[in-house]
Order: C-alpha cells, then sequence, then structure tokens
C-alpha cells in the first residue's frame, strides 16, 4: 500500500502526517491522531492504517500541532484548543480528497481531542477512540466526560481490559453519557498501549477493529 507524506501549510495550525490508501469518489476517510507521548509513526497507528487501507480507506495518519512543534514530550498547558484546531484543519484539508465520509479518532489525549471537537462541532461521521483517557491513573473522582452528553457522533470505544485510564465497566458508565450510537470493543488483557509495549505486536488486532468499525456502522 502507498504511503505520502502529506502536508497542508494554507492552514494555520498546518496539517502535517501520512496518506494511505488512494483517494476515490466512493472511497470513505479516516483521520488518526496519537496520544500525549506519541507521533503519527508509532506502530500502533502504522498497523491500523494499514489494515484500514486495505480495507478500501483513505487514512491520514496525522501529528498534531504540539508534536509539529517538538519532537517529544507531552503537550503543553493550554495546547489543547490549537490540536482541536489542527484536527479540524485536517478534516477540511481531506475533504478535498473526495466526496466521502470523514471519520476520526486517535490513541489516549488524541481520541480525546478528536471527541471534544465533534461534541463541539459534528465534523466527523464517526468516532473511532483507542483507550480513551476516562480518568488520570488511579484518581477516578476527575472524569473527562464533560462533553460526552453533546456528543452527537456514533462512537466506537477499543480498550483494553487493564487499562489503568479506566476500566471496563468506567467505560460502560460513561458510554451511557452518549446520545448517540456507541460501541466498545474490549481487548482482553491490554493496558493503555493495547499490546503495542516494545516489540510487542497483537495478533489480528488491527483486522479485528476493522471488521468492528465497519459492523458498527453498517
Amino acid at each position: 500500500m502507498t504511503v505520502e507524506t502529506f502536508t497542508e501549510t494554507s492552514v494555520e495550525p498546518a496539517v502535517r502526517g501520512f496518506l494511505e490508501g488512494r483517494p476515490s469518489q466512493s472511497c470513505d476517510s479516516l483521520i488518526l491522531t496519537h496520544g500525549a507521548g506519541g507521533n503519527a509513526q508509532m506502530p500502533l497507528l502504522v498497523q491500523l492504517a494499514e489494515s484500514f487501507a486495505g480495507a478500501g480507506f483513505t487514512v491520514l495518519r496525522a501529528n498534531l500541532p504540539f508534536r509539529q512543534l517538538r519532537p517529544s514530550g507531552p503537550p503543553r498547558a493550554g495546547e489543547a484548543a490549537r490540536d482541536r484546531a489542527g484536527l479540524k484543519n485536517a478534516v477540511r484539508a481531506v475533504e478535498n480528497l473526495g466526496p466521502g465520509r470523514i471519520f476520526l479518532g486517535g490513541q489516549s489525549y488524541g481520541g480525546r481531542q478528536a471527541s471534544m471537537l465533534c461534541a463541539e462541532e459534528k465534523v466527523a461521521a464517526g468516532l473511532l477512540l483507542l483507550s480513551y483517557p476516562l480518568h488520570p491513573p488511579g484518581r477516578s473522582d476527575r472524569p473527562r466526560t464533560q462533553h460526552f452528553p453533546e456528543l452527537a457522533t456514533p462512537v466506537l470505544f477499543v480498550h483494553g481490559t487493564r487499562d489503568a485510564f479506566g476500566s471496563i465497566e468506567e467505560i460502560e458508565a460513561a458510554r451511557r453519557l452518549i446520545p448517540a450510537k456507541t460501541r466498545l470493543f474490549p481487548v482482553e488483557g491490554a493496558g493503555h498501549d493495547l499490546g503495542f509495549k516494545g516489540k510487542a505486536r497483537p495478533q489480528d488486532f488491527a483486522r479485528a477493529v476493522v471488521e468492528q468499525w465497519v459492523e458498527f456502522l453498517a
């Protein structure tokens, strides 16, 4: 599958990442982004992009604006709004590639910003939230669900059963706050990294996510 470097610098924040698949008149698109410690080349996103592109999607793995500024380290206080603006610009850039539906998602922090953007404005036809950071580890009293009642976008959660940022039971309860259609795909035995820690690569993980996604949106 062809992978191309993608840039759109006519907007601020700029859109930068990697485009996979071949845009066509009937092709749906998926924009994926990373967590606070990752980037668009993290193995989780690469494997998912390959599988979604193989299923006929155009996939943009996008670096959030904070990562474009710094090659490592987490986002700083006050950068979240700019990161959401960058995601919105990515949606607009992908719209220019063809008329198909556009889906948005990401891992951890990236997924949270994608969901907050969709709560502010329905810019996508569906959300793929990988390891949603429901609360800081050990701080269930600080839920990150304030925007969930405003989400009118269908959401598929992909969540490890050992994720310290939220248990399966907590994700199930959080889903009920969302008025749109939702589904949870639990990944048995996985933590916040969904099994992509070090050199480990869960077998058939990406293919299973694609199958869940296609079935969910059918």
